[in-house]
């Protein structure tokens, strides 16, 4: 009996390990750049093979019409809502030429309704092989705007930039501000002025990559973001290449990150610290849970002194199955300043790499809560960057 339970145990592992490695590989291919490929030769056929072109003769041109495919991305997010969803291009001139350097698609959200004052703003940040619209629909957040009055920026990655729309969040060049982030950040100050929004009350927000990204932006323009949200977040700057990055994902880093830190630290005296919330799901095999431990770490070094004490308030809360709104169970870990929480991570139960309390129809979405959406407005709406002084900023 001991012998057969050991043999079906050992298949059992090895089975484990073959879909772990299939899974391993696949996110390691969608992280490679495509090499270019040289289009086809063609054999030029004889000439006595050559064939005439047979004539197609139509009896009422006009009933034929173009197949078009018709567009549903305008409408996933809620066709339902009283608000204003509308696609955009931002773009960054070149210097001394006509065309833009840059161009980069985005999706807004404004809640209907008068505003006797200026609204927060919400950037979200897909992750790879979604777009904005899916982000917009698999989160949910446009249906919480209109709630609570904010609006919501929706940036896309181009594929012609990457061909999974992954954000370069690895990049050695990104991680110091320039590239996408320096293009998300003049996108978000631009539609702060146009539309009028309060820039005291921006965040930004993302998942996978593009929580990825939404680090960086936040570290590097502290002057436009009052609070930062990561769900399935990888550590920041320790990879420079997609291999270092697969292997970050997958296994953290030693001691890097915590040098990474105190480096960020050092090399901007001056920056106001940065309020985070943390949401990653213990079961994710894309994104390990130990980034989410490691990314802590790193805030609380660039947070520094404004956090009280050594130690988080922690608290539970217990899974539900049954009602309109069943949840994983969750963890929450959190460090204060003064009586603001700074810096909360919440470790949700069971979780994979999905947007929690999402839309289930979606990749990369679960419908069991905690709703992510939520916990992060929750969590922004109690964060505000004060502007002290021409130069100068202070939460």
């Amino acid at each position: 009996m001991a012998k057969n339970l050991t043999s079906l145990w050992l298949k059992n592992l090895k089975r484990m390990g073959k879909a772990q490695q299939v899974r391993g590989r696949k996110l390691l291919t969608i992280m490679m750049p495509k090499p270019a490929r040289s289009p086809p030769k063609r054999r030029a056929k004889p000439l006595m093979a050559a064939k005439l072109p047979k004539v197609l003769r139509v009896a009422h041109p006009k009933a034929v019409k173009p197949f078009r495919k018709p567009s549903v991305a305008s409408a996933r997010p809620g066709p339902t809502l009283p608000g204003v969803w509308q696609k955009s291009y931002f773009s960054l001139p070149a210097a001394g030429q006509l065309a833009p350097l840059r161009r980069m698609l985005y999706w807004l959200y404004l809640p209907s309704g008068v505003a006797l004052t200026p609204r927060p703003l919400v950037v979200m940040l897909h992750g790879c092989q979604q777009t904005a619209t899916d982000f917009a629909a698999a989160t949910r957040m446009n249906k919480l705007a209109e709630r609570k009055g904010f609006a919501v920026l929706y940036p896309q990655q181009a594929a012609a930039a990457d061909r999974h729309r992954c954000w370069h969040w690895y990049r050695r060049s990104d991680q110091q501000g320039v590239g996408d982030a320096t293009l998300i950040a003049k996108m978000i100050a631009q539609v702060q002025g146009k539309h009028r929004l309060d820039a005291s009350r921006t965040y930004t927000a993302g998942l996978s990559a593009g929580a990825g990204m939404a680090t960086i932006v936040a570290l590097h323009y502290p002057e436009l973001i009052a609070a930062v949200g990561l769900h399935s977040a990888p550590v920041f700057g320790t990879s420079d290449s997609p291999m270092s990055a697969f292997r970050a994902m997958q296994q953290g880093s030693i001691l890097a990150y915590r040098e990474t830190a105190h480096q960020f630290s050092t090399a901007q005296p001056q920056f106001p610290g940065m309020p985070v919330m943390l949401i990653h799901g213990n079961r994710d095999p894309v994104v390990r849970r130990v980034n989410m431990d490691q990314l802590a770490e790193q805030f609380v070094i660039l947070n520094g002194a404004a956090i009280n004490g050594s130690e988080p308030v922690r608290r539970s809360y217990l899974a539900r199955s049954g009602g309109r709104s069943p949840r994983h169970a969750y963890e929450t870990s959190t460090y204060y300043a003064g009586r603001k929480p700074r810096l909360v991570k919440v470790e949700i139960n069971t979780l994979g790499h999905a947007w929690s309390g999402g839309d289930g129809s979606l990749a990369f979405s679960a419908p069991e809560g905690p709703d992510a959406t939520l916990l992060l407005w929750t969590f922004f709406s109690q964060q505000q960057r004060v502007q002290k002084a021409p130069g100068a900023v202070k939460l």
